[in-house]
């Protein structure tokens, strides 16, 4: 973010990003919206906040443009969006602060598991998604802990590695996302 303007490289680089978050969730179909353990490699992007500012509106803009193919749109539109938003803040934030690589990414990852394992068992029970009749707090945590497992395996499996090599691509002046 040199200076906070705006750029034609800044706007293809949260495009870029936004894309691969689609193209990420949209290719595994269904997979990526039933139940709690969800195959989504496209949460390994939500590490990109440390390091990029522009991945924030690009994971949103990803995740709403992704869950638009949901069988619950509604609220996945609404919750997964917001978790996922605030999620790229937090994360965004702990880049800023926290000067460690391996801190950054560790503190830095939690985020997304965080919000959404608080936000996607809602829009999973809610709508019916996982086969529970209603919203009871053993279901939700339940639920919740599968939400959290399935996003802690993308989050640190699929970003660490990824994020690692955007810093040393970073550390050898190289533009990678620019």
């Amino acid at each position: 973010m040199k200076n906070g303007t705006f750029s034609a490289k800044r706007l293809c680089r949260s495009g870029v990003i936004a894309a691969l978050y689609v193209a990420f969730t949209v290719s595994f179909g269904n997979l990526s919206f039933f139940g709690g353990l969800q195959v989504r490699p496209s949460e390994g992007l939500c590490m990109l906040p440390l390091l990029y500012p522009d991945a924030i509106l690009a994971l949103t803009v990803g995740c709403f443009l992704s869950n638009l193919f949901s069988p619950f749109v509604v609220f996945d539109v609404t919750l997964g969006v917001l978790a996922t938003l605030l999620a790229a803040l937090c994360t965004w934030g702990c880049g800023k602060l926290i000067k460690n690589k391996a801190l950054k990414i560790i503190v830095g990852g939690i985020f997304p598991v965080l919000f959404n394992a608080i936000a996607v068992p809602f829009i999973v029970l809610m709508s019916g998604g996982s086969g529970a009749e209603s919203l009871t707090f053993a279901a939700y945590i339940a639920v919740a802990g599968e939400v959290a497992l399935s996003e802690a395996i993308w989050v640190y499996a699929v970003g660490t590695p990824l994020t690692l090599f955007c810093m040393k691509q970073q550390e050898k002046k190289v533009a990678l996302f620019e």
